[in-house]
C-alpha cells in the first residue's frame, strides 16, 4: 500500500535535485547537486554544459535520496518530474529519468511547472520541523528567480490569476549582470548583498520602472543605468571603462546598495499594493532571489504593518530544489493529474497556462 509520498525530481536549470515529500508537505529527503562553481568561469549558465552535468549527477543524488528517505517503492505513491519552463536540454534529463522510472517502477508520472514549485515550496516543513499554519487563501505570491519575476493572485490550490510579469528581464539576470559589472563574480545575488552590507553611504540612487499602475516589472532600463553609473564611477576614480582594475571597496558597496535597494523597493510596493487591492490573507514570497536577506525583512516589516502573514521558505527552499516540486506535484497528483510517458519537456511554460 502506498504511503502520501511522492519522489519529485528537479533539472530545470542548473540544480539536479531530487526529493521524497509526504502529503506535499513534510521532506523525507532533499538532495540538490549545485553548478554554481562549475559556471562560475563564465559568469552565467551554459546550457550543454549544464545538460552535461545533469547526465553526470542524477543517478548519484536519487541514490543519496534514496537511502536519506529510508523508503521503499512500495511507499512511493507517485513520481513528479519539472517539465518546464527551463532549458530544454536540463529539462529532458531530469523527464527521462522519471519516465523510466514510472515504467520500471509501475508508478503514476505528473509533469509540474517549476514556477508552481516556487509557489509551493512555501509549504514545506523540514523533517522534525513543527507543524505550522500553512499559507491561507486568497494569497499573493511574488516569485522572483533569475528566469523569472511575477505576481500572482492564488485563490485556492492550483487556482491562479496572474497579476503581472516582467516585461523583459528577471530580478535574478540583473542582480548577475549587474554583479559582474561590478566585479562581484557569479552568482550576483549573494555577492551584491554582501558587498551591499558594507556601504556606509546609502545615497546611491538608482531608477525605479513602475510600469504605471500595472503589476509588471522591468528590470532591462535598471541594468542600463547601473552600466552607465559604473562607467561614470570609474571614471571619477581614473580608472579605463571595464578593465581588470576594480572600483574602490567602499564605491562598489555604496552602488551595490542602491543598486539592490531598487530591485527590492519596486518587488515590495508592488506585492504589498496587491495584497492590500486583493484582500490577501497571505502573501507568499519564493525563488531564488527570495533569499535576498534586505528583499525578506523589508516585505516581512511591510506585511507585518499590513497586518497579512509573510510565508518565505528558507533560503536553501527558494533555490532550485526536487521538493518543492513534490510539494505542487502532490497537489496535482491528489487532483488527478496525471502524465503519460509521452510527457515532453516545455520550455516555455507560463504559471497560470495548463
Amino acid at each position: 500500500m502506498s504511503l502520501p509520498l511522492v519522489l519529485a525530481i528537479e533539472s530545470s536549470c542548473d540544480e539536479t535535485g531530487i526529493a521524497v515529500v509526504e502529503s506535499g508537505r513534510r521532506i523525507h529527503a532533499n538532495v540538490v547537486a549545485s553548478q554554481v562553481a562549475l559556471h562560475a568561469p563564465a559568469g552565467g549558465i551554459v546550457p550543454e554544459v549544464a545538460a552535461r552535468a545533469h547526465l553526470r549527477w542524477i543517478l548519484p543524488v536519487l541514490d543519496e535520496a534514496w537511502t536519506a528517505a529510508g523508503v521503499g517503492w512500495g511507499d512511493i505513491a507517485a513520481i513528479t518530474v519539472t517539465e518546464g519552463p527551463g532549458l530544454a536540454g536540463s529539462l529532458l534529463v531530469g523527464i527521462n529519468v522519471a519516465k523510466t522510472l514510472a515504467w520500471i517502477r509501475r508508478k503514476p508520472l505528473v509533469g509540474v511547472n517549476h514556477l508552481e514549485g516556487h509557489v509551493y515550496a512555501a509549504w514545506l516543513l523540514d523533517p522534525g520541523a513543527a507543524e505550522v499554519e500553512p499559507p491561507r487563501f486568497p494569497a499573493v505570491a511574488l516569485v522572483v528567480s533569475g528566469g523569472h519575476t511575477f505576481l500572482a493572485e492564488m485563490r485556492d490550490h492550483l487556482d491562479y490569476r496572474l497579476l503581472g510579469e516582467t516585461v523583459d528581464d528577471a530580478a535574478g539576470e540583473a542582480f548577475d549582470k549587474v554583479g559582474r559589472l561590478l566585479g562581484l563574480g557569479y552568482p550576483g545575488g549573494p555577492a551584491i548583498q554582501r558587498a551591499a552590507e558594507g556601504a556606509i553611504r546609502h545615497d546611491a540612487v538608482f531608477p525605479r520602472a513602475w510600469m504605471g499602475d500595472s503589476y509588471d516589472f522591468s528590470f532591462s532600463g535598471l541594468k542600463t543605468a547601473a552600466r552607465r553609473t559604473v562607467a561614470s564611477a570609474r571614471a571619477d576614480e581614473g580608472l579605463a571603462d571595464e578593465p581588470a582594475a576594480p572600483l574602490s571597496s567602499a564605491r562598489t558597496a555604496e552602488l551595490a546598495w542602491g543598486f539592490q535597494d531598487s530591485v527590492v523597493d519596486v518587488l515590495v510596493t508592488k506585492a504589498i499594493r496587491a495584497a492590500r487591492e486583493l484582500g490577501a490573507a497571505s502573501i507568499v514570497l519564493g525563488g531564488g532571489v527570495a533569499a535576498n536577506g534586505p528583499l525578506r525583512a523589508r516585505l516581512a516589516g511591510e506585511a507585518a504593518a499590513l497586518g497579512v502573514p509573510l510565508v518565505v521558505p528558507r533560503p536553501g527552499l527558494c533555490t532550485d530544489n526536487g521538493a518543492m516540486i513534490g510539494a505542487a506535484g502532490w497537489r496535482r497528483f491528489q487532483a488527478g493529474e496525471r502524465s503519460s510517458l509521452d510527457l515532453e519537456a516545455r520550455p516555455s511554460w507560463p504559471l497560470a497556462a495548463r
